[in-house]
């Protein structure tokens, strides 16, 4: 398909350590049922102080990124909500970590875990007015509210990144999206405030009420509904949510379920990391494309992208012949099975330790971005 514009190459890429919910559950004093089943999460990735957003933006962009696609490349991208500065875009660090060249525009983009979709979309528009250019775009995050809080069993880290470029080998992104703004208070941070607040229940329901809005404009606006779709992926804070939306408008069509054994398709590697905030949807959607064996070239996909606070998004997507080359579905795997499992008291002070720029230390991680040292109230970093 000449001209088309989408995801050429993505992975992702998340901490080395990871903790077992079993043992999260047995620490707090609730049924492993209660998280195995439900909020549908059996590990949470844990992230050191050695990684922040741009380093875990960094090692999963590397993975993609051939000599060629730098000297392509002229923006980059980061959705997040766990800004490390009030000023410089993460983007910016990100950019020279891995050696893009230097004429290139480099932003953050923050409205909660919808960041990364808003910055899917401007990289579109970006390349089908320059389709010979490349645009990077990366969700990054480190989700944490507290050690025994409600939200706790709900935590991860990690990023997604996407390659956007023109004739794509992954996925060709459609014109068709609906948004939905509203200004809620569902789950907030103030600046300043070390964990979000949030009200539960509400930002449940709200999230259910956006997909439903969403949805039924979508339909009014292209005349498509569940029958045209192969699969849909869904930002999932933790995997029963997606599925709290879908069922009420689902149940009961022809094709529901075909589209539930998609779902749980994509929620294969969530389920084992935890809530990517931004990169959530976007690590679904190659779980989705890694896990399941009932895709085939040309197939239309149908994302849907949350933030709370409130920014909803439903849009689509074509999958491109010969897709799975694209995909790199052994490495994430193995990356998945590699990682050192904690028990709770290693889990809990890797969790408390924080990064204190008033304080200068070195740190030893082996992963190929990391923090290597605080100097002058700087993160240094190790390339």
């Amino acid at each position: 398909m000449m001209n088309t514009v989408g995801i050429d190459k993505m992975s992702f890429f998340v901490p080395p350590y990871f903790l077992e919910m079993d043992e999260l559950a047995s620490a707090r004093q609730v049924e492993p049922a209660k998280l195995h089943i439900g909020i549908g999460q059996d590990q949470m990735a844990v992230s050191p102080a050695s990684q922040d957003i741009v380093t875990l933006a960094a090692n999963a962009a590397a993975d993609i990124l051939t000599e060629a696609d730098k000297a392509a490349i002229d923006m980059v991208i980061v959705g997040t909500e766990s800004s490390i500065d009030e000023s410089k875009a993460s983007a910016v660090i990100v950019h020279g970590l891995l050696d893009i060249q230097p004429f290139a525009r480099s932003i953050e983009i923050k409205e909660a875990c919808y960041g990364a979709t808003a910055g899917l979309q401007l990289a579109k528009n970006h390349v089908q007015q320059h389709p010979d250019r490349k645009v990077l775009v990366i969700a990054s995050d480190i989700a944490k509210y507290g050690l025994a809080s409600g939200g706790e069993p709900t935590q991860g880290a990690g990023a997604v990144a996407m390659l956007v470029s023109a004739n794509p080998s992954l996925l060709a992104l459609h014109n068709d999206e609906v948004s939905l703004s509203q200004d809620i208070y569902d789950f907030w941070r103030p600046t300043g405030q070390t964990y979000p607040s949030v009200d539960g229940k509400f930002s449940n329901e709200t999230y259910i009420n956006a997909f439903a809005r969403v949805w039924e404009e979508y339909k009014t606006r292209t005349n498509l509904d569940f029958q045209d779709f192969s699969a849909l992926a869904f930002h999932t804070p933790y995997t029963k949510m997606g599925k709290k939306a879908l069922l009420p408008v689902l149940e009961g069509h022809a094709d529901q379920e075909r589209l539930m054994s998609r779902y749980e398709e994509g929620i294969v590697y969530n389920r084992r990391v935890g809530n990517l905030y931004t990169g959530s949807l976007y690590l679904s959607l190659l779980s989705l494309l890694e896990n399941s064996r009932a895709l085939s070239a040309g197939d239309r996909l149908g994302l849907f992208s949350y933030g709370s606070g409130t920014v909803a998004e439903f849009y689509s997507a074509e999958l491109m012949p010969g897709f799975e080359q694209a995909l790199l579905t052994e490495k994430h795997q193995a990356m998945l099975e590699n990682r050192e499992a904690l028990d709770i008291s290693a889990y809990e002070a890797m969790f408390s330790e924080t990064l204190d720029l008033e304080q200068e230390k070195s740190f030893q991680d082996q992963t190929p971005f990391s923090v290597c040292e605080i100097k002058d109230g700087i993160r240094h970093y190790k390339k």
